[in-house]
């Protein structure tokens, strides 16, 4: 790799661990640095995928205080999510990789309709005394298929998770967002693993990016956790926004 390579793959790997830590959507940075430099599709995207596995954790890591509590919820929506993302990670290894594309603009403009109401729906849900975290399926679905999506590409899959939890989870956004970058994490975990094992990885792109990722997500968690929710909700929104319109142009 040439020195502006691998200065741009960096660059690309701490604003997607910012972003990724803060709301999510980093694959849209990273991915499409991979494939400008000429990186096949599939292999672009399992090496971005374990790429970004440390920096997940380094944003969970920043985010403790707020995880403080939800031990046994992770736990709990984190069996769901791993199984999705092993789904994920064997479709895109069978699938075209094309499959999600023109469904997933569709997921994020839900999830951010569900981010803008999620005050309302959480107030609404407490008066009618209805309990969407331990009852019914809906939820359980909603985190697998995301979990899905997020072991088969990835991209705004941290949206998705802070619609789903917000409008489940009578609680501070922040609270929830540290709570999504656990489940992200583990999807772009157990499928970085299944890739390891089952795909070709480029590892120079992807070490540059785990390592550009980790001071990305503690930067990510210093200034996005003292967002306050409403200010929060916004930069979800705007990323979302783009994030429709970079999965519509391409």
């Amino acid at each position: 790799m040439s020195i502006g390579e691998i200065v741009a793959i960096a660059l690309a790997g701490l604003a997607a661990g910012t972003i990724n830590t803060v709301v999510g959507s980093g694959t849209l940075i990273t991915f499409p640095v991979l494939l400008a430099f000429g990186y096949a599709p599939v292999t672009a995207n399992v090496s971005n995928t374990i790429g970004l596995v440390p920096g997940s954790a380094s944003g969970a890591v920043g985010y403790r205080r707020e995880l403080a509590g939800q031990g046994a919820r992770a736990l709990r929506f984190g069996a769901i999510s791993v199984s999705g993302g092993i789904t994920g990670a064997v479709l895109l290894l069978v699938l075209p990789a094309a499959a999600f594309k023109a469904i997933v603009p569709v997921f994020i403009a839900l999830a951010l309709v569900l981010i803008v109401l999620q005050p309302r729906l959480s107030r609404s849900l407490l008066r009618r005394e209805v309990d969407l975290e331990r009852k019914g399926a809906v939820v359980p679905v909603a985190l697998y298929l995301t979990g899905v999506y997020g072991g088969y590409f990835g991209a705004a899959q941290g949206i998705m998770l802070l619609g789903i939890l917000g409008a489940a989870l009578a609680q501070d956004l922040q609270r929830t967002n540290a709570l999504k970058n656990v489940l992200a994490g583990l999807v772009n975990g157990v499928a970085g693993v299944y890739f390891a094992f089952a795909a070709h990885v480029d590892w120079g792109p992807a070490g540059i990016i785990a390592g550009a990722s980790i001071l990305g997500a503690q930067l990510g968690a210093r200034y996005g956790r003292r967002l306050p929710p409403r200010a929060l909700r916004a930069v979800i929104v705007v990323v979302g926004v783009f994030a429709i319109v970079r999965l519509l142009v391409d």
